[in-house]
């Protein structure tokens, strides 16, 4: 244990990074606050996603394969807004069941609810249970803001890692997925997508290591597995990161492409194992599930339209204001300068890309969770450019820039969240 807990792992870095997560936990708290206090209890898709988790956690059936004709009561205290019928939730199909979703995001919200008695739920205690289904997300937000932060520190350093947390901690679209602030919570993809690709190229550096590959690897085997599983489980149509999983295999280790594929193979096997056991091991409601989901839902009728690409422009400007300025800035430095022009800023840049392009293919809910799936890696790689430019003859200039947009951006974030009123 002594060493363990090292200046290296805890140190100065690590203690102001905590600082911004816990700011960003913060205002994910406070939207969670003044959403709740302004409502009487859930809403409709939330409400839906509860009541399917408590099915299932308590055996009336598997959540979301299918929907139930009549929501079971849980007692929602307080809430008079009309129940949201089943065939009213986006994604059901003719047959009841959630094309876009596994039970993962159902069992979620309802699985803090396990710890009061169905009694509770229906006590004037309601304001305080209301908060234990967004834990879950809550919880996803923070781990993706870390994840985000280890692997933006290792790519650019201290600098690049300061400069990437600060975008997320700050990002309007971050705090509204992790709160699920009238939206659904596609935080969970982003986190499981994100964690998927990066566990990717770490255990792919690890094949040059002179071991026995595969067994030596069955911890970050399993972290790989439990990432896809994570991501596709919350979102079907990320069964995309599978393929890009082994492509970053191959990649990274071309020399040992026969051990990636077999650790590829391996995590495969734990995302089919994981996948299955959100269903309680059904096979009937799995199987059924898994024929009913859409994996590939893009059409690409929205490329033609002009109106599609202001719009997604007009999402990444609302995701992170801090881009309308700094992503041109690193978008002409990355052309200019081939310095910049290396694969911890290349990978972040195509992965944004394609997952744009994506979330353009993709209409409706699932589009929603590409473009957000895209924000981290663009934050990255504008901060992996940011952190090249302030290594120059002009980093005085440079940092000082910077510094200054983080913190305009920064009061502009918290003033606008003050005025939400729920």
């Amino acid at each position: 244990m002594r060493g363990y807990f090292t200046r290296e792992r805890f140190g100065r870095p690590q203690f102001l990074a905590g600082l911004l997560l816990l700011a960003f936990l913060a205002q994910v708290l406070w939207l969670v606050h003044a959403e709740l206090r302004a409502a009487n209890g859930p809403d409709g898709l939330e409400a839906v996603r509860i009541r399917e988790g408590w099915k299932q956690w308590h055996g009336g059936g598997i959540a979301g394969a299918p929907l139930a004709d009549v929501a079971t009561n849980i007692g929602f205290s307080g809430n008079d807004a009309p129940a949201m019928q089943p065939e009213m939730v986006p994604g059901r199909d003719k047959d009841g069941f959630d094309t876009e979703h596994s039970s993962l995001l159902y069992l979620a919200s309802a699985a803090p609810l396990l710890i009061l008695p169905q009694r509770g739920l229906e006590s004037a205690a309601a304001g305080y249970w209301e908060w234990l289904p967004r834990l879950p997300f809550l919880a996803c937000g923070v781990f993706l803001g870390a994840s985000l932060w280890y692997v933006a520190r290792r790519l650019c350093g201290n600098t690049g890692g300061y400069v990437a947390l600060t975008f997320y901690c700050f990002s309007p679209a971050m705090i509204q997925a992790s709160s699920v602030w009238h939206t659904e919570p596609e935080i969970v993809a982003a986190w499981g997508a994100f964690g998927t690709i990066f566990t990717a190229i770490a255990v792919a550096h690890t094949l040059y290591a002179p071991r026995e590959v595969v067994l030596w690897n069955w911890r970050r085997i399993v972290l790989l597995g439990t990432s896809l599983a994570i991501a596709v489980g919350s979102q079907f149509s990320m069964i995309v990161v599978v393929p890009l999983a082994l492509a970053f295999l191959l990649y990274v280790a071309p020399v040992r492409r026969r051990a990636a594929l077999a650790i590829w193979m391996a995590a495969c096997a734990v995302l089919f194992v994981l996948l299955f056991a959100i269903y309680f091991f059904n096979p009937h409601a799995f199987a059924e599930s898994m024929r009913h989901a859409t994996f590939w839902g893009a059409t690409w009728r929205g490329f033609t339209v002009l109106g599609v690409y202001r719009q997604v422009a007009a999402q990444i400007g609302r995701a992170c204001p801090a881009l309308l300025l700094a992503l041109p800035v690193a978008i002409a430095t990355y052309a200019a300068w081939p310095r910049t022009r290396y694969f911890g800023n290349t990978a972040p840049l195509l992965l944004a890309v394609l997952f744009v392009i994506l979330g353009m293919a993709h209409p409706h809910e699932a589009g929603t969770g590409f473009l957000l799936e895209a924000i981290p890696f663009l934050f990255i790689f504008v901060s992996g450019v940011l952190a090249d430019l302030m290594e120059t003859q002009y980093r005085p200039l440079v940092t000082a820039s910077v510094f200054g947009m983080l913190l305009a951006y920064a009061v502009w974030s918290v003033l606008q969240l003050a005025k939400v009123k729920g």
